[in-house]
């Protein structure tokens, strides 16, 4: 009877708040200018993810493997940016700092998922550039639409899985403490440690989420370029090597971009105390500032953009002189 009614009282004090407080950029001079520069963050990446969607999905000339990649990283990098900065300058611009449980949930799903989907599609797009420099004469017949099509689902289905049961085992917590998270969103790790019973598990998927979704996809790519470096070691000319090589710039800068700013938050955070609202500014950084410079890597560094900008201004001043000759 002691057991059976010890059962009722756990069930009676396990608590799913109706809201969750996010308390981020608390105490931080002059923080609406970073609010500022966060709006121009955000209207530079839709502009310009929004540019290369739709450059991908009308010409058909980019509807080759690598395109299908840099297309999905594309809207991986519109996803994200539209699932945080919004929300982010709803919850601090307007006073809107509580959020219902279910939409802080959906919020913590879409940030790491389209995350995720990031760190993945750099893997393929990683995978794309080892086939074409150490196996040439193979690449069309390894790498073709729909390998990389099929790849894309897969990240697309992993990720689905990962960040899913990730955010789906934040249900089986109580918070009967406080509603209080320390971060600018519904953040994952800020959330769990808040619950007031055994948190074990979404501390081990934490862990396992991050290796799989920033670690062994950065160690997958170091692996993929050190085949490559050793590929390019068996040319002899160096002209022979940059050509080739320049063909990995824009993954390369994009990778940088991606993880640099990521591992430095947490080493960061691993080998001395950071304050909270050092964390806050770095993460939010770390998540904004990608998306806005990927498509403007791949304009200015891809042979094929290039070309199709000019090509559409070219037809400009014929398509002028067309309408006021009518």
């Amino acid at each position: 009877m002691s057991d059976l009614n010890f059962s009722l009282l756990q069930n009676m004090s396990f608590v799913h708040p109706e809201y969750f407080y996010i308390s981020g950029f608390s105490g931080i001079p002059f923080i609406q200018y970073y609010f500022i520069f966060l709006f121009f963050i955000y209207f530079i990446t839709v502009f310009g993810n929004s540019f290369v969607l739709i450059m991908i999905f009308t010409e058909r000339s980019l509807h080759v493997p690598k395109y299908i990649g840099i297309f999905n990283l594309a809207l991986a990098d519109f996803g994200e940016t539209n699932a945080l900065i919004p929300n982010l300058m709803k919850t601090f611009l307007f006073d809107s700092q509580y959020i219902s449980y279910n939409a802080c949930l959906a919020n913590m799903f879409f940030v790491f998922f389209f995350s995720s989907v990031q760190s993945l599609t750099l893997v393929v797009l990683a995978y794309d550039r080892f086939i074409a420099i150490c196996l040439p004469l193979r690449y069309h017949a390894i790498v073709n639409n729909s390998l990389m099509s099929a790849a894309v689902m897969a990240v697309w289905s992993f990720s689905t899985v990962v960040i899913g049961t990730m955010v789906g085992l934040i249900t089986r917590l109580s918070f009967c403490k406080t509603n209080v998270v320390t971060s600018y969103f519904c953040d994952h790790g800020p959330i769990y440690t808040i619950a007031c019973n055994d948190n074990t598990i979404n501390s081990v998927m934490a862990k396992l989420s991050t290796i799989l979704c920033i670690y062994a996809p950065l160690i997958a790519i170091v692996v993929s370029y050190l085949g490559i470096l050793f590929t390019l070691s068996k040319i002899t000319s160096w002209a022979g090597r940059l050509k080739a090589l320049k063909t990995c710039i824009s993954h390369l800068l994009v990778v940088g971009i991606f993880f640099l700013p990521v591992l430095s938050t947490y080493i960061a955070a691993l080998t001395f105390s950071l304050h909270p609202n050092a964390r806050i500014i770095s993460t939010s950084l770390s998540g904004a500032i990608p998306p806005m410079l990927n498509p403007i890597i791949y304009v200015l560094n891809t042979k094929e953009f290039k070309d199709l900008i000019l090509k559409m201004l070219k037809k400009r001043p014929s398509l002028r002189a067309r309408v006021l000759s009518n």
